[in-house]
This record gives structure tokens, C-alpha cells and sequence, in this order.
């Protein structure tokens, strides 16, 4: 086989979303999977929409997936020259010629063919063909350069998503290859990088179904080879409409503010187009040694939160604490978490790791063990009866010799529970209270292990 070479080529007019990801985690895993070399190339040559903060949000989006390009990142922008030479090669050539038709004249040749039901499109007024004579040049016109598309015969490429597509070339315009100020357009741009930087796959979204044949016709007229081209479904919200801001976070930069992993975000969008039989859960050197174009699916997938949501949990559970920690502690400094004398925040975290959907919710519950409780009054009077206090006076007693373990703080609570003829709950909820000010906790055992014999003794105390 080639040496495949592959590529992710974003347009830097705005965040990195989700389906340009799943473009670059596929093409990225497909150039793993074959030793081969993945390539990032930001197409700037949007002049009035690309921005220095786009290319810096795609940067950071593709850091934090942990999609590692070999070659790059190249610039358009700072390919004119060799644009300029192709062109002038096309020119030379006679794939290429220039035309001086104003944009008010090009607009006027397409509303006549609109009004006579035809396809809109630029009528040929300045292409060269033999026998016929030009229109004289403008006076301080400055031209384009249109590609001399084929007016016959038709563009096919086998499609490694959607099978065999067809268009023909009647339904192809002379594209604009180059603006009067000599500047490249997209389409020519893209087919001379793909030629010079030996592209042998090109994935992509389906919404570039149609730039395909005018890429393909320019290929053909300089001389180099075509790629494989897949063309991904669209990604779509769980109401079957295209994935957009109403649906919540569609910027892959979103996804670490709100509390998500970057390998369960891998490991979801791998999911969603691709499929390895029943296989939900994968790393991503997993992913590289299965993943290849015979499972790439032709339906849009939906987006679904609830999913991602499982298999964060999935990989907040697996996440090594002191990992965890370092995520954590910020959002938690944030509220105000008073860590000095505190447990140890990854010990806590082991502890609470296991119902927490993102970091966001594991830092919103480790919060009970860095600041002070303060328990409802209300609900203090209705658990820490009279019943329960005789109780809870032998509990403090015990505290100060009992092996502070997990497993001998469980025995001496079941002694006391036993002592006293008070089940589980009846203790266990004002201990809640008075040490963490809520009712809501896991296992009171393992709190207090965490919480320490210290503040445990010095919080229960307040209320004998």
C-alpha cells in the first residue's frame, strides 16, 4: 500500500467544533493505523473571516484531544508564491486564462439563465477556444483567473463513505482560481497543498460534496494524482437538526470548561460515524489498530450528552487521583475551598469519583470536606434527638482511641449502634450533618476515615 498521508485543513473563522474534530481524530487514526503521516494545514486564505484567535482556538482544541500532527502546522497565507507560480503555469498551459468580467456582469449572466430556468453559472465570455475572437480588454480592469473546466464528459471518484459519486462537468462553472489582486481562491488552493504535500486520503465532511469535482478537475489539469476522498455525514443534534449553539457546547474548547475528559471525548466521537462490532469503550491506541474506512457509516449521527456523560464517568473513574486533583483544584479554589489542614485531595476524590459525571460535579462534591459545615437547623433538631445524643456521646469517646481506619471505625459505630438499641440511620444521618453539613454523602465510615479523628472529634463536640 501507499504511504498514506493524511490530512486535517480547518478554516480558521472560528472554534474548532466537533464534527472538524471528528474529521481530525479520523484522519489522524487512519495515518496511525498505517504508520503513516498526519498533517495540519490551516486554510487562511479567507481574508475578512479568519482570525489569529481561530487558528489559536484550533491549536488548543487539537493540543487538548492529544491529535499530534508529524508535519505542520502550514499556512496558506504564507504559500502565495507557489500559488502564484501554478497559476502562472496554468496560464502558460491554457488550463487557466483571464477573464475581465466585472462581478455585475458575471451576476447579469446568471440571472438571465435563472430566468430561463437554466442552472446559474458563468456563460464563457473571455474563454479562449479556437476560432474565437475575445471581446476587447477594459481599459484599468483588472482580471481573474478562471480554470478552464472540461465542458464534456463527466467527474466520478469512488467514495470510501457514500460509494461511487457522479456529477457532470456541464454543471461545473469556470471556477475563479485567482482574484484580480492575484490572491488564490479556496478550491485551487486546496488541490495544489493536497498535490505538493502527496495527500493520499482526504476525510472530510459531506458538506464538501461539491467542491470535490472542481478539486478533482484541477488535479487532473496539473498533472497529479488523486486522493482517496470520504465525505463524513453531518453530526446532528438529538433533535435530528444540525448541530449548532442551541444544542448546547459545540466547540470542542467547551467541553474541558464543563468538566469532560479528553479520552472520553475521543472516544465518542470515534462512535459516532465508525463502529467496531459492540465495542463502546476503547483507548485511542485501540482505536488506531482497529480503525480503518470499511466501517465508516453514510447516516448523520446524533449527538447525544447522555452518552458522553456515561463515558466520562467511565474515564473519571479510571483517571489517576492525583490527575484528577489538579483538575479539580482550581474549579474548588474557585468556591472558596479551604485546603490547608484539610484531607488529601486526591484521597477524597477516590472517594467521591465514582456518581461524578464530569470534574465539574466531582469538584462540586468533593466541597463538603474544605469548608466548614453548616448544617440546616431543622434538620439537625429532627436527627439529633434525645434517643440519638446518649449515642453519639459514646461515638466521641471512642473517637479518640479507635484505630482510625475505615474497617475499625465501622466496628466501633456497630458497637455503639448495638449498645444503644439505635439502627444505622439513626446515627448516621446527624453524623452526616455535624461533619459535612449534608445528608447526602457516601459511606459515613469512609468520610470520617477522610475527614480525620481531629475534626471529627472537634465537630461533634459542638453539639454535646
Amino acid at each position: 500500500m501507499t504511504v498514506v498521508r493524511t490530512r486535517f485543513a480547518p478554516s480558521p473563522t472560528g472554534y474548532l467544533h466537533l464534527g472538524g474534530a471528528r474529521t481530525a481524530l479520523y484522519s489522524w487514526a487512519f495515518a496511525r493505523h498505517f504508520g503513516g503521516t498526519f498533517i495540519l494545514r490551516i486554510e487562511d486564505t479567507d481574508l475578512e473571516r479568519s482570525t489569529p484567535e481561530a487558528v489559536q482556538a484550533i491549536l488548543e482544541g487539537m493540543k487538548w484531544l492529544g491529535l499530534d500532527h508529524d508535519e505542520g502546522p502550514f499556512y496558506q497565507m504564507q504559500r502565495m508564491d507557489r500559488y502564484r507560480e501554478v497559476v502562472a503555469q496554468m496560464l502558460d498551459a491554457g488550463t487557466a486564462y483571464l477573464c475581465y468580467s466585472s462581478p455585475d456582469e458575471v451576476e447579469a449572466m446568471r440571472e438571465r439563465m435563472r430566468a430561463a430556468g437554466e442552472k446559474p453559472r458563468y456563460d464563457g465570455t473571455w474563454r479562449p477556444e479556437e476560432g474565437k475572437t475575445l471581446p476587447p480588454v477594459p481599459a484599468e480592469r483588472k482580471p481573474v483567473v478562471r480554470f478552464k473546466n472540461p465542458l464534456d464528459g463527466e467527474v466520478s471518484w469512488d467514495d470510501v463513505v457514500k460509494g461511487t459519486i457522479t456529477i457532470g462537468n456541464k454543471e461545473l462553472d469556470d471556477l475563479v482560481i485567482a482574484r484580480p489582486d492575484g490572491t488564490p481562491t479556496y478550491n485551487f488552493c486546496v488541490a495544489v497543498d493536497d498535490w505538493d504535500m502527496q495527500i493520499t486520503h482526504v476525510l472530510r465532511g459531506d458538506d464538501h460534496v461539491n467542491n470535490t469535482p472542481r478539486q478533482i478537475n484541477i488535479l487532473r489539469a496539473i498533472g497529479a494524482p488523486l486522493p482517496l476522498y470520504g465525505h463524513l455525514p453531518m453530526i446532528l443534534g438529538a433533535d435530528g437538526e444540525k448541530l449548532s449553539k442551541r444544542h448546547g457546547a459545540v466547540s470542542v474548547m467547551d467541553y474541558p470548561e464543563k468538566g469532560y475528559l479528553p479520552e472520553a471525548m475521543l472516544n465518542y466521537l470515534a462512535r459516532l460515524g465508525w463502529s467496531h462490532g459492540d465495542d463502546e469503550v476503547f483507548s485511542m491506541t485501540q482505536f488506531c489498530e482497529w480503525f480503518n474506512l470499511d466501517h465508516l457509516t453514510r447516516s448523520a449521527a446524533q449527538f447525544n450528552n447522555e452518552k458522553l456523560a456515561w463515558l466520562n464517568n467511565h474515564y473519571i473513574k479510571q483517571a489517576d487521583n492525583e490527575r484528577l486533583a489538579g483538575l479539580a483544584r482550581p474549579m474548588m479554589e474557585a468556591q472558596g475551598a479551604n485546603f490547608a489542614g484539610g484531607p488529601a485531595l486526591p484521597a477524597v476524590l477516590a472517594l467521591m469519583k465514582e456518581r461524578a459525571n464530569t470534574i465539574n460535579e466531582l469538584a462540586d462534591a468533593a466541597m463538603l470536606f474544605f469548608r466548614d459545615p453548616q448544617p440546616d437547623p431543622a434538620l439537625m433538631t429532627q436527627h439529633l434527638t434525645d434517643a440519638v445524643k446518649p449515642a453519639l456521646a459514646q461515638f466521641a469517646e471512642r473517637v479518640s482511641t479507635v484505630e482510625w481506619t475505615k474497617e475499625a471505625i465501622a466496628a466501633m459505630i456497630k458497637e455503639v449502634l448495638a449498645a444503644n438499641g439505635l439502627k444505622m440511620p439513626q446515627i448516621a444521618m446527624p453524623l452526616r450533618l455535624i461533619i459535612t453539613g449534608q445528608l447526602q454523602t457516601p459511606a459515613i465510615d469512609a468520610v470520617l476515615q477522610i475527614i480525620g479523628r481531629d475534626a471529627v472529634l472537634a465537630r461533634v463536640n459542638k453539639y454535646l
